[in-house]
C-alpha cells in the first residue's frame, strides 16, 4: 500500500469519530447502506469465511418488533435512528467455503467442530462489525453500536430458521452533537502494549 490517509480521513474514521446517541431528523438510504457492505465485505476473514449477515432495520414496523429486545436506555435512541443493523453471524457460515476459498476445502476444519466453527464465526464477526462502522464513517455517517438488548428474543424475532445469532447492535445515522457525552479517556501505548 503506497497511499497513506491524510489528517482529514484519520479524523474521519479515528479522532473525531463518536459513538451517538442521538440522531438528525435525516434519513439513509438503502444505497448507502449497500455502500456501507460493500466496503465491509473487503475486509479479511479468516478463509475468507465472511460469516456476517446483516439485517437493516429500518422502517416503522420492523423497529418496534425490534424494541421489546431492547433494554431501556437503548430504546429512545433506536428508535430515532434513520437504520439500526442487526450484526448476526451464521452457524453455517462455512457452508459457502467452497465458494469463498477456492484455494483448499476448510469446509471440513468447521463442519465437524460445532464449538470451533461458532468461535471462528463470532471472532470474525467482530471484525467484520469493526469493518462496518469504519465503512459507514467513510461514507460521512455516524455509527452507535449497542450490546444493550436480549440476543435470543432478537435471534427469535428476526431469525426464524435459527441459522443466524446476533451478535451486536448497531444504530446508523447522522450523529446529533448535542447528545454527546464527553469523550472518555484511552489507555496509553505502554499501558496496554509490548514490543518484544
Amino acid at each position: 500500500m503506497l497511499n497513506l490517509l491524510n489528517d482529514e480521513g484519520l479524523d474521519l474514521l479515528f479522532r473525531n469519530a463518536r459513538t451517538h446517541n442521538a440522531w438528525q431528523n435525516r434519513t439513509v438510504s438503502d444505497e448507502q447502506l449497500e455502500r456501507i457492505y460493500d466496503l465491509m465485505k473487503m475486509g479479511p476473514t479468516a478463509f475468507n469465511c465472511l460469516p456476517t449477515r446483516l439485517v437493516f432495520v429500518t422502517s416503522s414496523e420492523a423497529k418496534e418488533r425490534l424494541r421489546p429486545a431492547l433494554v431501556e436506555g437503548n430504546v429512545e435512541k433506536t428508535m430515532a435512528a434513520p437504520a439500526t443493523v442487526i450484526v448476526a453471524y451464521d452457524t453455517r457460515f462455512f457452508d459457502y467455503l467452497p465458494e469463498m476459498f477456492p484455494a483448499f476445502d476448510a469446509k471440513p476444519f468447521y463442519e465437524g467442530d460445532a464449538e470451533f466453527a461458532r468461535q471462528s464465526a463470532v471472532r470474525n464477526t467482530g471484525l467484520q462489525g469493526g469493518y462496518l462502522i469504519m465503512a459507514a464513517r467513510s461514507l460521512g455517517l455516524d455509527v452507535g453500536p449497542m450490546s444493550g438488548f436480549d440476543n435470543g428474543m432478537v435471534d427469535e424475532i428476526f431469525f426464524l430458521d435459527c441459522r443466524y445469532k446476533s451478535d451486536f447492535l448497531a444504530n446508523i445515522g447522522y450523529g446529533d452533537e448535542t447528545g454527546l457525552y464527553p469523550r472518555g479517556p484511552r489507555l496509553a501505548f505502554d499501558q496496554v502494549c509490548k514490543i518484544i
